[in-house]
């Protein structure tokens, strides 16, 4: 049931985000602003998460709350860049490379547009209206204010950024398992690491170390289908672990929780499997 609540809102999101980036003819850097975005709004504005800190009776005070904010810096950087990379990001390069030769064109017409944005806005109302009736929470007008102009300020950060002026290199392209290697170690340890403050710092410096790498890896030459399929599956695999240790942590550690965990594991792995088949083609 909650798959089918959640899909409308995630895969509505994912979706039109690709379709507006295509039809503008953006690329990447684009997709992850507009992807980091979503992943303020969801936690923000939605289930309100971000804000609540005994969400569905979890602690989410740690040693990283910030009172004057209402949030912990721990979770929020979690909430947000985890659904800003597994939940859109991810998502939109793994289904691209299953058709490579439509991966930058536009899939939808106006008709398909526009129920996808209505899919969003209705997954997003249905998710809040959840949240305030089943939590008893809603952020300060304040937060809600905030988070608005955070979202709105990613948004136009989004389409008035330029391709940056890094210029194409001589240098041959990275070993595409490097590439998988670095981005599974990177991924794996964000998505250990857990609360304090130092904890924070690393997980920044990840991010960081990772957008810099990636940005001067894909400006030398040879850099293609095969360093992004290896960037989006490294990543892609740490959830497959992931889910188990997320089920664990919360408790949902029966025999269809499990069953559960091993379907999409196997699902993820699938998919990556599909899509190597179409990269080996090109």
């Amino acid at each position: 049931m909650a798959l089918l609540l959640l899909s409308p809102m995630y895969g509505g999101g994912a979706l039109l985000i690709r379709e507006v980036v295509r039809r503008t003819g953006r690329g990447w850097p684009t997709i992850l602003l507009l992807a980091l975005a979503y992943g303020v709004a969801e936690p923000a504005l939605f289930d309100h998460s971000l804000f609540n800190a005994s969400f569905q009776g979890y602690d989410f005070g740690d040693a990283t709350y910030v009172p004057a904010l209402g949030i912990s810096a721990s979770n929020a950087l979690a909430f947000c860049i985890g659904h800003a990379v597994w939940s859109i990001s991810v998502p939109i390069a793994i289904v691209e490379m299953l058709v490579p030769d439509r991966r930058t064109t536009p899939w939808l017409g106006r008709i398909g547009m526009t129920v996808t944005g209505v899919l969003y806005l209705l997954g997003g109302t249905i998710v809040f209206l959840w949240a305030a009736k089943s939590q008893h929470f809603l952020p300060s007008v304040p937060q809600f204010a905030v988070s608005i102009a955070v979202v709105l300020g990613l948004i136009g950060a989004a389409f008035a950024l330029r391709r940056l002026p890094l210029g194409a290199s001589d240098r041959p392209g990275p070993n595409p398992w490097l590439v998988g290697a670095a981005a599974f170690f990177a991924s794996s340890l964000f998505f250990l690491l857990g609360g304090n403050w130092l904890h924070v710092a690393v997980k920044t410096g990840l991010i960081a170390a990772m957008a810099v790498a990636v940005a001067l890896w894909s400006s030398r030459a040879g850099w293609g289908a095969r360093h992004r399929f290896a960037l989006t599956g490294g990543t892609l695999l740490t959830y497959v672990w992931g889910g188990f240790v997320c089920a664990t942590f919360v408790g949902n550690t029966g025999p269809i929780d499990r069953i559960g965990n091993v379907i999409f594991s196997l699902g993820a792995i699938v998919l990556l499997m599909l899509a190597a088949r179409k990269i080996r083609k090109i």
